[in-house]
């Protein structure tokens, strides 16, 4: 494995000027190791730590490590070289939790805090300054996860053998640890050897995990200039993450051609046990074919903690504003490299054109949540270019006592006679008292509480919404609270967030819609990335195209199968010129929809 990675254009300057004028004492090293940090490291020289931790897996019976939507006692930062951005993380992230800071100069982390730059002035409370070492802002890839020894309880902290030369960094796990009394667990020991980074790393919650096959290649017994790495094969990595994390389903896929770091954040992301928020770009650019080629893979041979299918949302990935996609050297500019803090998400954000598109999106996946956009793409902040945005510098620590709810939406249906069953997992350390469903036709309006029966000893319970006629939108969300006295709800947010299904006319076909099943539009008039959202009660096959106005065809959006439910296309009017356009949904049955759009 060639650890040097391919760079992206500008990255020289930025690390140049990054050194000098963002208020950092540390260099502003990407993500990727480049020449000018080989050179740096071989001539001051790396010493590994050798040994930290507790080096053999932890001692209990029922590991779970925890989900990134799970409630978090704190989030994580290293502070340098981006204070800006990192102060707009702070000052979202301390509404949810305790913002823990690593600094080296405590003093002008305070001072630019409580200063009247970047958002204003800003109070400490619920902020924790910690001094310490560390090479980069890059925390998420060195930091350690939440792991619970006993299922919900028994809290530890698990962290790998770092895959960058930078040893103050691959220390900051035991400072976290020291800082907040939580042993923590490292495979820096053989024959538990493992190299690892938190970027390629998400998990459901319930045994399984994702990742690049970045960590098969860093753990193959080959070397780097810096390294030599473990020695394992792929077997023997899988045992070594269920036995320090209690998965065990560990899904790899292929590394793409463009993403130099290969760390599956920058372009997925896990939205809940059954969804996942996937990266898109124009048919047959950069990283798109390998991208849909790796989620194919996925729902061919994987499902979720209930044996379903995985529900897959597409975001458009934008071009960088004057560079264009990775494959034409641009940035890798993403949207899934957000990071959940209980009710609130932080997402990067880049330019308007793209922004408004990615903000609905997430949205609409996820109701009641705030969704913070954070620029990370501004003149002096393009943190982007160095590969990496807000996931990339953040990390978190689960809660010491999680509630956990686990649910799988229920699909819209042609029922309008017998009750809506809804079951839900319910865990905590201390047992479930009792378990709520809410329900309501309209989420602004009274809801209706029922009891859920628990309905085995697995933590099982269940409980209907009555019948509703034909036409019908419900909305609803599960309240657990714990015999602790501990209350908690799923979605977080509710009852501002919720799930929703409609009771649907089963003898309403697609062909006999009087509404076209294609949305509006957005943005119309269009400049730059368009949404054409699309909302189907059978699946069915056929084309959307868009045509001219003297009826030539310009852009095949999509042709092949089209889903059930909600989904969205993508057109990219930057492409086109100015002028009338008209977009047609045509089945292979010969139903037929169009609208207008205006391209400007």
């Amino acid at each position: 494995m060639n650890l040097s990675l391919n760079l992206n254009r500008g990255l020289t300057a930025v690390f140049l000027t990054a050194c000098t004028a963002l208020h950092a004492q540390h260099v502003t090293w990407p993500q990727a190791i480049t020449k000018a940090e080989r050179n740096h490291v071989e001539r001051i020289g790396f010493e590994p730590v050798q040994s930290r931790g507790i080096e053999t897996p932890p001692p209990f019976d029922s590991l779970r490590t925890a989900a990134e939507w799970e409630e978090v006692e704190a989030l994580t930062i290293s502070w340098t070289s981006f204070p800006c951005i990192q102060k707009q993380i702070v000052a979202a992230s301390k509404q949810e939790c305790t913002v823990i800071i690593f600094a080296d100069d405590v003093g002008e982390v305070e001072n630019y805090l409580t200063s009247s730059t970047c958002g204003g002035v800003m109070d400490l409370e619920n902020v924790e300054i910690v001094s310490a070492e560390y090479n980069s802002i890059w925390i998420r890839d060195y930091g350690a996860n939440t792991v619970y020894g006993s299922w919900n309880d028994d809290r530890v902290l698990v962290d790998w053998m770092y895959n960058r030369p930078r040893p103050d960094d691959d220390a900051i796990p035991d400072v976290l640890g020291d800082h907040m009394g939580l042993d923590v667990y490292t495979t820096t020991a053989e024959p538990n050897d493992l190299m690892n980074t938190g970027g390629n790393w998400m998990s459901d919650g319930f045994g399984t995990a994702f990742a690049s096959e970045l960590v098969l290649e860093e753990n193959d017994g080959g070397s780097s200039w810096w390294t030599d790495f473990p020695d394992h094969s792929e077997t023997e990595i899988d045992q070594i993450i269920e036995d320090f994390h209690g998965i065990g389903t560990y899904i790899k896929m292929p590394v793409l051609p463009y993403d130099g770091i290969h760390h599956i954040d920058m372009h997925m992301k896990l939205l809940d046990e059954s969804t996942l928020l996937v990266a898109e770009y124009p048919m047959g650019i950069a990283d798109g074919p390998q991208i849909n080629a790796n989620m194919d893979y996925v729902l061919a041979n994987y499902t979720t903690k209930w044996g379903t299918p995985f529900d897959i949302i597409r975001i458009p990935s934008p071009p960088e504003q004057s560079g264009g996609y990775p494959n034409q050297n641009g940035w890798y500019l993403t949207y899934t490299n957000s990071v959940f803090v209980n009710n609130t998400i932080l997402l990067p954000t880049y330019y308007t054109a793209y922004d408004t598109t990615a903000i609905r999106i997430y949205e609409e996946a996820l109701p009641g949540y705030e969704v913070v956009g954070i620029d990370c793409d501004n003149n002096g902040s393009a943190i982007i270019s160095l590969s990496g945005a807000i996931h990339c510098i953040t990390h978190t620590v689960g809660v010491d006592d999680p509630l956990m709810i686990s649910h799988l939406a229920l699909p819209d249906t042609e029922d309008d006679q017998n009750d809506y069953a809804v079951e839900a997992y319910l865990s905590h350390r201390s047992g479930i008292q009792t378990a709520t469903l809410h329900w309501a036709t309209d989420p602004t309006g009274e809801w209706t509480s029922v009891s859920m029966i628990n309905a085995d000893y697995l933590g099982n319970w269940i409980a209907s919404i009555p019948a509703h006629p034909l036409g019908t939108t419900l909305y609803y969300y599960i309240e657990g609270q714990a015999n602790s006295g501990k209350v908690g709800n799923r979605p977080m947010p509710a009852p501002d967030g919720w799930w929703s299904f409609e009771v649907i006319d089963p003898t309403v076909g697609i062909g006999e819609f009087d509404a076209s099943p294609m949305a509006a539009a957005y943005p119309n008039p269009a400049s730059a990335i368009t949404s054409i959202p699309m909302e189907l009660r059978s699946g069915t096959s056929g084309s959307l195209v868009v045509y001219n106005a003297l009826g030539a065809q310009v852009d095949l959006l999509h042709q092949g199968y089209f889903p059930a439910g909600s989904s969205h296309y993508f057109l990219h009017a930057n492409r086109m010129a100015a002028g009338p356009y008209l977009i047609v949904f045509k089945t292979d049955e010969g139903q037929q929809w169009s609208q207008h759009l205006m391209v400007k």
